[in-house]
């Protein structure tokens, strides 16, 4: 059963990664993912299965008092004290100290594992508009390095035509003044996009990976809001305890034992109890907490690095022409000054950001003799398409 629920939430929300993105998108989107749905299944299934909480007093409560307070303070929350402390007087007090996170652990877990998908949900709609299946073409490049060899050179020539006919399909073809000058802003900044500028799939993808670095950011601040303001340094705690050999002792933030307060009305009289309450499912929150504290740093890390990285990839102008020069010199086919400089023109005019982009998402998913390969086709093909000089640049018929 457990497994079919797994299966199921994966078809679903397309857990099963596809090529279109790296290998740190997925980190986000299908790792955290998967693990945010497994560990609410498990807090779930022990909240609503086994039992989450078990209430006594002092008083010698009866069987049916029992029950409800069982059923009140899971509820209503409780309250920590630790054992050694006075229990305050003051219901104020004792109010803020409240715990009013456990029962509602899973629907938390689920919202994350959702808003972590969310960013790849978006680029899947989204990249979809540029005219170009990006899961179709890294397939393509996968499939060649693991069919026959006698069928890779024909399987190289059917990803070099689709990208050709792609390229081609956007092309800006009238030249106006606005398009002039939509054109000189392009070059002067990477925040002009569209298909016909060629920029549309990598100021996506920017945007994609700045939803990814955002949402992880934004969890430590949100589950220190709903913990009551400790998980921003909860981690550190920890390994403080570990650097000076601390022995492992019952976290204040994940009290195992509890206080619970509830009024009980006979005839005219109103009498307060007090129970003391035992959260074991508290044993297990402190440890998933804890593993997804660690685990966020990581994440944070890496989609930050992985982040700056595209972007320096888009912004800076010569990336594109370096990119390809780096290629085409390994083939052999740059043989003077004006080889290079068509060269440029290739990378700047034909393949343009958005082309550049998809090889460079070839590259992430397959490897150097596949990109060898098709770069030298693109070229090969784009020195066989007439060009005509269109003011100070030449540009494709």
């Amino acid at each position: 059963v457990f497994s079919t629920i797994i299966n199921g939430f994966a078809t679903y929300a397309k857990l099963q990664s596809t090529h279109d993105d790296d290998g740190i998108d997925r980190v986000s989107h299908l790792y955290t993912v998967t693990i945010l749905v497994v560990f609410a299944i498990f807090v779930g299934g022990g909240q609503y299965v086994g039992t989450p909480i078990e209430c006594t007093s002092a008083g010698q409560p009866d069987a049916a008092m029992r029950a409800y307070a069982k059923t009140y303070c899971w509820v209503r929350n409780t309250y920590y004290v630790p054992m050694r402390d006075e229990i305050p007087s003051s219901i104020e007090r004792r109010e803020g100290a409240q715990l009013s996170y456990y029962q509602w652990v899973p629907l938390i877990l689920l919202f994350m594992a959702l808003f972590f998908k969310l960013p790849y949900i978006i680029w899947r709609l989204l990249s979809g508009a540029s005219g170009v299946d990006l899961d179709r073409i890294v397939t393509l490049t996968l499939e060649t390095q693991l069919g026959e060899p006698g069928r890779y050179p024909e399987a190289v020539r059917q990803i070099v035509e689709y990208m050709d006919r792609w390229l081609d399909a956007h092309r800006q073809y009238h030249w106006n003044v606005l398009v002039r000058i939509r054109s000189m802003l392009s070059k002067l900044c990477c925040f002009c996009w569209g298909k016909r500028h060629g920029s549309y799939l990598s100021g996506l993808y920017l945007t994609v990976k700045l939803l990814y670095f955002i949402n992880v950011v934004s969890w430590f601040f949100l589950l220190n809001r709903i913990m009551g303001g400790w998980f921003n340094v909860f981690g550190l705690e920890l390994l403080t305890g570990m650097y000076y050999d601390r022995q492992w002792e019952e976290s204040p933030y994940f009290p195992q034992v509890t206080l619970c307060d509830f009024e009980i009305r006979q005839l005219n009289n109103v009498q307060r109890w007090t129970f003391q309450c035992v959260l074991p499912i508290n044993l297990f929150n402190e440890q998933i907490f804890s593993f997804l504290w660690f685990w966020f740093v990581f994440v944070t890390i890496i989609t930050g690095f992985s982040s700056l990285r595209w972007v320096l990839h888009v912004v800076l102008r010569n990336s594109r022409s370096d990119f390809v020069l780096k290629y085409l010199t390994a083939c052999g086919e740059l043989g003077g000054e004006e080889d290079k400089r068509l060269a440029k023109r290739f990378a700047d005019h034909y393949l343009r950001d958005d082309g550049i982009f998809v090889l460079r998402l070839i590259k992430q998913n397959s490897n150097n003799v596949v990109i060898d390969d098709l770069i030298l086709q693109l070229w090969r093909l784009y020195k066989a398409k007439p060009l005509v000089r269109n003011g100070a640049e030449e540009v494709l018929v």
